[in-house]
């Protein structure tokens, strides 16, 4: 039996949360290690987030995680 759509939207969402929160770490260098901190910011806040990009790479893991769950509804 098929997921209905609305439901697959909501797994959908919920993962790429998930691994955002996952991803959002990886990388990132904070001020204070660099030595640069910014007059008036905290010295752990990080330097380069590269939130484009993490966003990206959490679409394409949240795809296959989604998948995968798809997968395990499909056979189970």
């Amino acid at each position: 039996m098929p997921i209905p759509v609305p439901m697959a939207v909501a797994i959908y969402f919920t993962t790429w949360w998930i691994v955002l929160f996952a991803v959002l770490p990886f990388g990132v260098r904070s001020q204070g290690e660099a030595r640069e901190v910014v007059p008036g910011s905290d010295p752990g806040a990080p330097l380069l987030p590269r939130l484009a990009v993490k966003a990206l790479w959490t679409t394409g893991l949240s795809a296959v995680v989604f998948l995968v769950i798809l997968a395990l509804f499909a056979y189970a």
